[in-house]
């Protein structure tokens, strides 16, 4: 049995895959320890698993983003995303970095099973032959960002396009953002790989996350961009089928989800929730007068901040928690109104559920994109929708029966993979077998080969 070191962004969206998988191994017989920010250590004590703390230099609350990055509501699209990675994952690297290589050093460990982001193992993919250390594998709950001629750069949210022309533009918009808009990304990892005397890698920032010695995708396939540059170190194995362990109970009023009207669920996540009237509460109020169940989880908000925005009640088909069990909702949900979590989009695409995705923050516009590209719901494309806006989009998944069947599609999709947990742990329990995965599916595409929009 082995010791697996697990570091993991303080980000409860990239911890908490990292969780389940932990307790896995754990319960296989493995040894695991965790290192990431204080705020989760008991979350990481409740799954039984080891725990060492991130630098203070490196450990933010990702309830909190502002104060780690002042400022950070003034930026918009390109800007807002080079924000928000340089500060997150970039200028991180030094201090992520010598706390992963200090545990290492001193807790005798037969593998590192990363975060697929902990942008802390770079330094030592770069510089430390595969020969001598040991095993560096990641787990990654993101869409795909590596730079490729058949998708447009990661960022913008452009539609990849099909046929030569397509590949033409791309190949364009990513030299010229690469080198101007994104250009201070790479610069910041330039410089935080150099404080610990690690070389410029080849490629820019979006590409890094693929050097590991293997990575596993918990991901439907169908939703992200077919890239020929992919490595076949990387694995599509759809989303883990349990969740991580937060204090979501069955509520009281749980009796109406199962009374027969079509249920939407609206959720905010658990990152850019501090301001509800982004998008639950205006969803509330865009459905109303719809003959639905609204059911909206706040990500641990305070019920009362919803309630406030309603002082004449929340609306009679409306019903709201901090925190739901998915496994109960998702199988008995028509449609979910995200603000385009990534693991969120995919858990309701395991439950074959179409989506309504509005978001602006973090990854989430380039996931609405993919949700538009796949066929599986509707992206507003907007992190502050109006009411009418919301009203539109469910309206139409609830009534275009090919949104509900291509996200059935990928649910089949991911049936057949059987449990990503055995297929890391096949990895993990195997070391010196070869970590390529096994070729990948074929891609629905047009006559020319390109990939092709099912739904529009």
């Amino acid at each position: 049995m082995s010791k697996i070191l697990m570091p993991s962004s303080p980000i409860w969206g990239h911890i908490a895959p990292m969780l389940v998988v932990g307790e896995d191994l754990q319960r296989r017989g493995h040894e695991v320890v965790v290192l990431t920010g204080r705020k989760y250590e008991d979350a990481v004590r409740r799954h039984g698993l080891g725990f060492v703390p991130l630098p203070a230099g490196v450990d933010y609350d990702d309830a909190d983003l502002d104060a780690w990055l002042p400022g950070r509501d003034r930026y918009k699209g390109l800007a807002a995303v080079r924000y928000d990675i340089t500060g997150m994952f970039a200028r991180t690297i030094p201090g992520q970095h010598r706390a992963l290589t200090a545990e290492l050093e001193s807790g005798g460990y037969d593998l590192v099973l990363s975060e697929g982001v902990f942008m802390g193992a770079l330094p030592t993919l770069l510089t430390v032959p595969r020969a001598e250390r040991v095993p560096i594998i990641s787990v990654s709950a993101l869409p795909v960002t590596l730079t490729s001629e058949d998708t447009a750069p990661f960022g913008p949210a452009l539609q990849p396009g099909s046929g030569p022309l397509a590949r033409l533009r791309n190949r364009a918009l990513n030299s010229v953002l690469h080198a101007g808009p994104l250009k201070p990304i790479q610069r910041a990892v330039v410089a935080a790989l150099a404080e610990v005397g690690a070389p410029a890698p080849a490629g820019n920032f979006f590409d890094q996350p693929y050097r590991f010695d293997a990575t596993f995708l918990l991901a439907a396939e169908g939703i992200e961009y077919p890239r020929r540059e992919l490595p076949p170190t990387v694995r599509f194995l759809g989303p883990l089928r349990q969740a991580a362990r937060r204090d979501a109970v069955l509520p009281s009023w749980w009796a109406d989800v199962t009374g027969g009207r079509p249920v939407v669920h609206v959720t905010q996540g658990t990152i850019d929730n501090v301001d509800l009237g982004k998008l639950l509460v205006p969803a509330l109020r865009a459905l109303a007068a719809e003959d639905v169940l609204v059911v909206a989880a706040t990500g641990g908000r305070p019920v009362a901040e919803v309630e406030r925005a309603f002082p004449e009640g929340l609306p009679a088909n409306a019903r709201v928690a901090e925190f739901l069990p998915y496994d109960a909702l998702l199988p008995r949900t028509s449609v979910v109104v995200s603000n385009g979590g990534f693991g969120g989009v995919q858990l309701s695409l395991a439950h074959g559920v179409p989506l309504v995705v509005a978001g602006t923050t973090e990854d989430k516009p380039e996931v609405a994109a993919r949700v538009r590209w796949a066929g599986v719901g509707v992206d507003l494309r907007s992190g502050r929708p109006k009411p009418a806006a919301i009203r539109a989009g469910v309206r139409r998944v609830l009534a275009d029966q090919r949104y509900a069947e291509r996200a059935r599609g990928l649910q089949r999709w991911m049936a057949e993979q059987g449990d990503p947990l055995d297929a890391i742990a096949r990895t993990v329990e195997d070391l010196g077998a070869d970590p390529l995965p096994a070729p990948r599916p074929a891609v629905p595409a047009d006559r020319d080969g390109t990939v092709a929009t099912l739904v529009e």
